[in-house]
C-alpha cells in the first residue's frame, strides 16, 4: 500500500470513528423517549408487555455494531477495540457536561428554563450506568466474536461473522441494560421480558438489514485499496 493510500485509509477510519461515537452519544441523549414499533399489531403482548414499545435511543445504536464489524473486517481487531474504548470516554464526558449544564441556573430570558432542561437532559445516573455497562459488554464481545468467526470460517462467509457476532452481542446488550434498570428500580420487573424481547427483536431486524450494506462497504474498501479476501489495512507502523 502506498503512503497516499495509507493516509486515505486513516482518514476514512477517523470518519467511521466519528460516526460511531456520534451514534453512541446520541443514543444516550435521546433514550428517554419511547415509541411504538408494531409489525405484529398494536395489541400483541408477550409476558404482559405490549410489543414493541422501545426507546428511540435504539435507532442509532445498531449503527455502532455495523461500524465495528466494518472496522474489524478492514482495519483489524485492535482498531475496532480502540473506537469502543473511545466511545466509553465520549459517553461519560458528554454525560458530565450535561450534569454540569444542569447545575447552571437559567436566566429569566432563557428560551429553555431549568425545569424543562432537567426534565429532558437530567438523566438518571442508574440509567446511564446501565447503558454504559451494556455497551461495554456488548461491543467488546461483538469485536471478539467477529474475529472468532472470521478465523473459524477462514475469512469466508462474511454474513456468518457479521450476524452471529451481532446477534450474540445485541442480546447481551439488551439483557444487561434491561436487567440493571429493573434491578435498580428504574423500571418495574413485570416489564422485563417484554422489553427484553422487544429490544432484541428490533435489533435482530436491523442486524439482518445491515448485512447487505456491510457487504457493499467491504467490497468498496477491498476494491479501493486492492485488498485480498481477509487482508486488513495496518495503520500502525
Amino acid at each position: 500500500m502506498t503512503e497516499k493510500d495509507r493516509r486515505k485509509a486513516y482518514q476514512i477510519y477517523l470518519y467511521l470513528a466519528a460516526l460511531f461515537i456520534t451514534s453512541l452519544v446520541v443514543s444516550n441523549l435521546i433514550f428517554q423517549k419511547f415509541f411504538y414499533w408494531y409489525p405484529l399489531g398494536k395489541d400483541f403482548t408477550v409476558f404482559g408487555a405490549r410489543l414493541f414499545e422501545i426507546s428511540v435511543g435504539i435507532l442509532p445504536y445498531p449503527i455502532t455494531f455495523l461500524i465495528t464489524d466494518l472496522i474489524s473486517e478492514i482495519y483489524g481487531k485492535r482498531k475496532a477495540n480502540q473506537i469502543v474504548t473511545a466511545g466509553i470516554f465520549a459517553s461519560f464526558f458528554s454525560m458530565g457536561i450535561i450534569l454540569l449544564a444542569n447545575q447552571a441556573p437559567a436566566l429569566p430570558t432563557s428560551p429553555i428554563q431549568d425545569d424543562t432542561f432537567s426534565h429532558v437532559f437530567a438523566l438518571s445516573p442508574i440509567a446511564v450506568l446501565a447503558s454504559m455497562m451494556a455497551y461495554l459488554f456488548a461491543q467488546y464481545i461483538d469485536v471478539t466474536l467477529y474475529h472468532f468467526w472470521k478465523k473459524v470460517t477462514k475469512n469466508k462467509h462474511l454474513w456468518i461473522r457479521n450476524n452471529f457476532s451481532t446477534f450474540t452481542s445485541q442480546f447481551i446488550d439488551t439483557f444487561t441494560v434491561v436487567f440493571l434498570l429493573c434491578l435498580f428500580g428504574v423500571l418495574p420487573w413485570h416489564l422485563f421480558y417484554g422489553l427484553l424481547i422487544s429490544g432484541f427483536a428490533f435489533k435482530l431486524f436491523i442486524a439482518v438489514l445491515d448485512t447487505p450494506f456491510l457487504y457493499l462497504f467491504v467490497y468498496i474498501f477491498r476494491k479501493r485499496f486492492h485488498l485480498a479476501q481477509g487482508e486488513e489495512i495496518k495503520l500502525d507502523n
